[in-house]
């Protein structure tokens, strides 16, 4: 039930982590767009069209990410490979950008990609299978 829970709100929270950050890019691709200058020699038209494409970029991998876990959130089943690996470079994402996120926004910005990152291991945690022994034997794992 725990890993459930965890599943889901792993998925409502990317999805609402993948609309803030859209609307950001097109905040700042609008911004770029209506800006005279340029910015060591490119073309704001060139900049705000990178800045709009990398927000529906990563806003459809966080969305990837969120229907990866509400699968195995309805499914109550571990993901499979390829999924398990996505959540594994969402993960390493939010890390990277959380230590980023300290010098550039705050603490704040910190604390929320922590969170979500917390919540992505601890759901491939919940998910993971029980050890193998290296004598082909399945170890016992604590509950």
């Amino acid at each position: 039930m725990l890993r459930r829970l965890v599943a889901g709100l792993v998925a409502i929270a990317l999805v609402a982590e993948a609309a803030v950050l859209v609307l950001v890019h097109v905040v700042l691709g609008r911004a770029t767009e209506a800006q005279s200058m340029s910015v060591a020699g490119m073309d704001p038209d060139v900049m705000s069209m990178a800045t709009y494409g990398m927000g529906a970029g990563m806003g459809a991998f966080l969305l990837l990410c969120a229907v990866l876990a509400a699968v195995a959130a309805l499914r109550d089943r571990p993901p499979g490979r390829p999924a398990r690996i996505v959540l594994v470079v969402a993960a390493v994402t939010h890390g990277v950008l959380g230590a980023l996120a300290v010098g550039l926004v705050g603490w704040g910005a910190f604390a929320a990609t922590a969170a979500i990152l917390c919540l992505i291991v601890l759901t491939l945690m919940l998910y993971a299978g029980p050890a193998e022994q290296p004598g082909g034997g399945l170890r016992p794992t604590s509950p």
